[in-house]
């Protein structure tokens, strides 16, 4: 069996470097290379030493088209619009991608599932294998326990996060929704402030923290009169993202064209 050469789309940042010491240490996986935009720092390095881990002998570059050519797979953490970018990059070369950008819009979020009919796309908001089972869990609470309990999501990360809120809590609010039948949208609560007089009956709440250098935090309360039950997920470290993603491009590396998610890789469904 061929090791998966995997590539690595901003590979200049904090996530980037760690999913180049994630894929070097991994077993059946090798370093294809990395990209950066044109004029950034990072641009001519070598890949390894970015990243730590000592020389590779492969230089950081801006040509994209090129890295999935040399890829089986390429990750992507960037931004909405340049995933949109990598996805028809991956389209056009008939190569698999790992996505875990958030913040893409409905236009966006089209396009790399247009993508996705020609090559396989694994994309989901946070690549932490345990929060793919509190995903499923959260489903099933909601699916068992009545209208009387109030669904709340809180969710805390870095000051640097743009997206409000973050990509894992709107996944836990989808799952949530699913667990009781219904859409999202119709029910999302998503900001309160002044007199909103009482909690709509059926709504699933948000709450938003940002500050410090939170890895990533959430929890889901069910609460109703005399109990509640409270179900969290906390990273301490972007490293079980990197561990996550890596595996996931393992995993998607030769599917058949498609949208999976990390449910997929971790046969759940």
């Amino acid at each position: 069996m061929t090791d998966t050469r995997i590539g690595v789309v901003g590979c200049g940042g904090r996530m980037g470097r760690m999913l180049i010491g994630e894929i070097a240490a991994a077993e059946g996986c090798i370093v294809a290379g990395g990209a950066e935009a044109p004029g950034t720092a990072a641009i001519g390095r070598d890949i390894g030493e970015l990243a730590g881990i000592g020389a590779l002998g492969l230089t950081v570059g801006s040509d994209r088209a090129a890295l999935f050519a040399a890829a089986d797979v390429v990750i992507d953490f960037t931004v909405p619009a340049a995933s949109v970018a990598h996805a028809a990059l991956a389209a056009s070369h008939g190569r698999a991608l790992v996505i875990g950008t958030t913040g893409l819009d409905i236009a966006q979020t089209q396009a790399v599932k247009q993508a996705a009919r020609q090559v396989p796309i694994m994309w989901a908001p946070n690549m932490s294998l345990a929060v793919t089972l509190l995903t499923n869990l959260v489903e099933d609470v909601a699916r068992r326990l009545g209208p009387d309990y109030d669904i709340e999501i809180l969710e805390m990360h870095h000051r640097d996060k743009v997206d409000a809120p973050s990509g894992t809590a709107l996944a836990l609010g989808r799952a949530a929704a699913a667990g009781r039948g219904v859409d999202l949208d119709s029910v999302a609560q998503r900001v309160r402030d002044g007199h909103t007089g009482a909690r709509r009956s059926g709504d699933i709440g948000f709450a938003t923290l940002r500050g410090g250098d939170v890895a990533g935090e959430h929890t889901v309360s069910f609460a109703a009169n005399g109990e509640r039950l409270e179900l969290s997920h906390r990273a301490t470290s972007r490293q079980v993202f990197a561990r996550g993603a890596v595996t996931a491009a393992k995993w998607v590396a030769g599917k058949e064209p498609g949208l999976y998610d990390m449910k997929d890789v971790l046969g759940l469904r």
